[in-house]
């Protein structure tokens, strides 16, 4: 018979015990073999054991390197470091913008520099909104430089309008109100990444396009909107679009458009035939009041293409784009006018084409009816001569 006597390890330090008492144990001979028998389950729980080890192990391995590579291979919709930070060139246009915000407002600005353009007269005094439905003088264009053949659809979208006309608080350059600055907010992809959205948000009339959207692009577009321009097939279908928008100007580009806009103010649906002309699907509800609306003056599109025609070589009648006609716009009612996102580069067809979307370059050659290259010499002539800003620098 062996004996195993009473076994402990003490710290000598301490004096606690390192590992517990293992009380005696006697064995005796005849169950030695029996003892050495029963061991073998023990084993088999050991073996089984490592392989659970093993297994999770693996497991883990192959999660850790799921972790690590999904997120790498599929899309993500974050800007990279690279394309969120600020380059020399935007910190430069940050600084220059803020020094515009941060001087005093001058009355008249805009007009006292438009002189020395040859198309000045024809860029001044033009009323922003229609307000009667008669007119002393018959339209001589068409739609969108005019309302010939319109005249009955325009005196009903008119008569839904509580008053037809440029809102009182927005008349006069230098007026009740006070001297104004107007930053017009262009589509173009040179806004992304600008950090404009701050600087944006201070001035007193702020001008936006069709559906360029507010919502999740505050920081480079800011985050109000007192004037959106726009035509059916353009209208934001998001209702967050139109809040805080105190004044929607409907541009018209075909008699139907008249219809649509009695159609939103008097909430009584279009028929399926009148839908059937639009070449996009359009929104059929705005929440917005009947006073919200207006509707364009086509004169300022007329004159706009006029002055367009000093920077082209085509003969025909030029159509211009509504960014270049809130420009025109902004002229009549601010003393001093900013630009935003401005500026087209045919020369990068893989740039970026509007701020909001993927779309490149490319895309622009697709429409034929504006002349982008006339009206960036046009915007560039008027930064030349001071007498609007270009807070994104690429005119």
């Amino acid at each position: 018979m062996v004996t195993l006597n009473r076994l402990s390890v003490v710290d000598p330090e301490d004096r606690c015990p390192l590992l517990a008492e293992v009380e005696s144990v006697q064995v005796s001979p005849g169950n030695h073999h029996h003892h050495q028998h029963s061991r073998k389950p023990g084993t088999r729980e050991l073996l089984l054991s490592r392989t659970n080890n093993l297994a999770l192990s693996l497991v883990l391995l192959v999660g850790c390197y799921s972790a690590v590579l999904i997120p790498e291979l599929l899309p993500s919709n974050k800007l990279s470091s690279t394309e969120d930070s600020l380059t020399q060139r935007d910190l430069a246009l940050l600084n220059r913008s803020a020094s515009l915000l941060s001087g005093a407002c001058q009355s008249d600005w805009c007009v006292s520099r438009l002189r020395s353009l040859a198309c000045s007269p024809g860029l001044q005094d033009i009323p922003v909104f229609l307000q009667q439905a008669h007119r002393p003088v018959p339209w001589e264009h068409a739609p969108p430089l005019g309302l010939q053949g319109s005249e009955e659809p325009l005196v009903l979208a008119l008569a839904s309008i509580p008053k037809p006309g440029l809102p009182a608080h927005l008349a006069g350059r230098g007026g009740a109100g006070g001297c104004r600055r107007c930053v017009v907010v262009g589509s173009g992809g040179v806004l992304h990444g600008s950090h404009l959205g701050s600087h944006i948000d201070q001035y007193d009339i702020i001008i936006r396009m069709n559906n360029a959207p507010v919502s999740g692009f505050e920081r480079d577009a800011g985050s109000r909107t007192t004037i959106r321009l726009m035509y059916p097939e353009g209208a934001p279908h998001s209702p967050r679009e139109y809040l805080h928008t105190p004044l929607v100007g409907l541009v018209v580009f075909k008699s139907l458009d008249l219809d649509w806009l009695t159609s939103i103010i008097t909430k009584q649906p279009l028929s399926f035939w009148s839908k059937l002309w639009f070449w996009r699907e359009v929104v059929e509800d705005i929440p917005l009041d009947p006073g919200n609306f207006q509707i364009l003056n086509p004169e300022i599109l007329h004159r706009t293409g006029l002055a367009l025609q000093s920077y082209t070589q085509q003969q025909r009648t030029m159509v211009p784009t509504l960014g270049a006609s809130a420009v025109v716009m902004a002229l009549q009612l601010c003393d001093q006018v900013s630009l935003a996102g401005f500026g087209y580069d045919l020369q990068q067809p893989g740039a970026r084409l509007h701020y909001y979307e993927s779309l490149r370059m490319d895309a622009i050659k697709a429409q034929v009816v504006h002349d982008v290259s006339a009206e960036k010499l046009f915007l560039r002539e008027l930064v030349s001569a001071g007498a609007v800003s270009d807070l994104t620098g690429a005119l």
